[in-house]
C-alpha cells in the first residue's frame, strides 16, 4: 500500500521500471522512442532515460495499437497523428472493460469455491 502511494507521487520512472510495468523489453522502449516523437524521456546527467507519466501513457497507447490491435508501426504512427484523442478514448474503454472482466472472473471464482448448502445436503 505504501509503495502504491509512493508511485502515485513520482515524477519520473527508469526504463527498467517502465519495461517491467508494460511487460516489454527495454530495447522495445528505446526503439519506440526513435519511431514515435510523442515519447520523449528526460535524460539524467549520466544519460539514463527518465520517463514521465505522460511518456508512460503514450507508450501504453503505442503498445495497445501495435501489440493488441496488431497495427504496424507506420499504422500506429498514422493513427496517433490523425486522431490521438479517439485512440485515447478507445484505449480507456478497453482498459475499463478488461478490469471489469477481471473483477467478474474473481467474483465467479469466489462463488465457485463456496458450495451451496442445497448441493451439500443432496
Amino acid at each position: 500500500m505504501e509503495t502504491e502511494e509512493k508511485n502515485r507521487n513520482r515524477v519520473y520512472y527508469t526504463i527498467g521500471e517502465v519495461a517491467e510495468l508494460l511487460q516489454v523489453n527495454e530495447s522495445h522502449l528505446r526503439f519506440w522512442e526513435k519511431k514515435f516523437d510523442i515519447i520523449a524521456p528526460q535524460k539524467s546527467a549520466k544519460g539514463n532515460r527518465l520517463y514521465s507519466t505522460e511518456d508512460i501513457e503514450n507508450i501504453r497507447l503505442i503498445h495497445y495499437l501495435t501489440k493488441e490491435k496488431g497495427l504496424t508501426l507506420k499504422g500506429a504512427q498514422k493513427k496517433l497523428k490523425e486522431n490521438k484523442a479517439d485512440v485515447i478514448k478507445i484505449h480507456k474503454i478497453v482498459d475499463r472493460l478488461q478490469n471489469i472482466k477481471s473483477e467478474l472472473a474473481a467474483i465467479r471464482d469466489a462463488f465457485s469455491i463456496i458450495q451451496p448448502e442445497s448441493e451439500s445436503e443432496s
